[in-house]
């Protein structure tokens, strides 16, 4: 998807009727929306568990009409609508009901996904009496509380294998669009979004041609795709990514990897949680490491002090090097030991680096044949507290 980072919109846009219907549209903030969806959803009585289980679900699935701009790419001025035949049920201007307002305080800005996909689950649900479906029964999950399980394992019960991602960035609203057409000369994140949409969805389109590399510049290779791709979904056929283009490609990768239903292939990613992982020393091995080398790999380009490192997951001899290298600049204990301090010393000058790094293409080399691209968004700032993420794209 363009959004690579699922992020918390501060505000959402919700069409009071079915889609196509001629309705009012009301922006009401995000965390408003939930309160509201969830007092008309569930009833305060129930079990705590099944609160919070329901109060996911809720978020989950409105995020994930956010974050693949289903109607938005559709051309609707909207995010979601109040219609229970197609999203989750909003009155506008209802009042909420006490505890839920605050369950939803608490659980806004978490959501549900599969392990290893970046996409928020389609968490479609229904009331389990009169409606039945393949998602969440809300008062299944009722009667799964009253036995004693907790909201996570009400949630497996009815999605499967999944997991709640914990304090989501918030931000204002964005369209994915970059705001100018992309052509022949292009460079830069945008470009390897639409490589790698191009690339996924000529497997189900094979006229289109593939795209020997996801390498960000927009050349011959990409042009002739493009061409393809407006030629066999009639658009006009200039070989630009327009608006008109850009959409079009959302649209359909959403649609070959069912990114908007809960059977979903899904979208892989390469997470980065910048919250501090305990010490880190020699011998470890794992994703935090890789967070750690990768926040190394930036700052060595910017601070010549601080040698280069592959970004392989294992704390080696090198990776020690490079933290006694971060260690002596920010003026710490050279320990070769990530403790918290040094942690977040390394971290914030990472944070620091906006409108180059952050806002770039990098490749690692330890990572063959793949490329971390960031989100076009707001650069971070030293202090910024969001969490930020990349995606592999292969």
């Amino acid at each position: 998807m363009p959004t690579v980072i699922p992020f918390v919109p501060q505000n959402i846009t919700v069409h009071l009727g079915p889609p196509s219907s001629n309705a009012e549209n009301v922006t009401v903030p995000f965390i408003d929306y939930v309160k509201n969806v969830a007092s008309s959803e569930i009833y305060p009585t129930w079990e705590p568990s099944a609160l919070r289980a329901n109060i996911l679900a809720i978020v989950s699935f409105a995020l994930n009409r956010v974050y693949t701009e289903f109607y938005r790419s559709r051309g609707y001025p909207f995010d979601i609508t109040s219609s229970t035949a197609y999203d989750q049920y909003f009155v506008n201007g209802r009042s909420y009901f006490e505890n839920v307002s605050r369950i939803v305080d608490e659980l806004f800005n978490d959501y549900l996904r599969r392990p290893g996909f970046v996409e928020p689950l389609a968490a479609k649900f229904c009331n389990g009496t009169t409606v039945t479906c393949a998602g969440l029964s809300q008062w299944g999950s009722q009667e799964l509380a009253q036995q004693g399980l907790n909201s996570t394992e009400i949630l497996r019960n009815y999605y499967g294998d999944v997991e709640i991602v914990p304090d989501a960035p918030v931000r204002g609203s964005q369209s994915s669009y970059p705001g100018t057409p992309l052509r022949v000369g292009s460079r830069g994140p945008f470009v390897s979004v639409i490589q790698t949409e191009l690339n996924r969805i000529s497997r189900n389109y094979p006229a289109i041609p593939r795209i020997p590399e996801v390498d960000g510049i927009f050349g011959p290779r990409t042009e002739e795709a493009v061409r393809k791709f407006q030629e066999v979904f009639d658009l006009d056929v200039d070989g630009v990514v327009g608006k008109s283009t850009w959409y079009a490609l959302v649209r359909l990768y959403t649609a070959v990897l069912s990114l908007s239903e809960l059977r979903s292939q899904g979208q892989q990613y390469y997470a980065v949680n910048w919250a501090y992982p305990s010490g880190l020393q020699q011998g470890a091995r794992g994703d935090k490491v890789r967070h750690l080398q990768y926040m190394l790999s930036v700052l060595s380009e910017f601070i010549p002090q601080i040698p280069e490192v592959q970004v392989d997951g294992i704390f080696g001899p090198a990776t020690r090097t490079a933290v006694l290298a971060a260690q002596g600049w920010l003026g710490l204990p050279q320990t070769g030991v990530v403790d918290e301090d040094t942690w977040d010393g390394i971290y914030d000058q990472f944070a620091g680096i906006e409108n180059t790094a952050l806002r770039s293409e990098v490749t690692f080399p330890g990572i063959e044949g793949t490329t971390l691209r960031q989100f076009p968004g707001d650069g971070l700032r030293q202090g910024n507290q969001d969490e930020v993420r990349q995606e592999v794209v292969r």
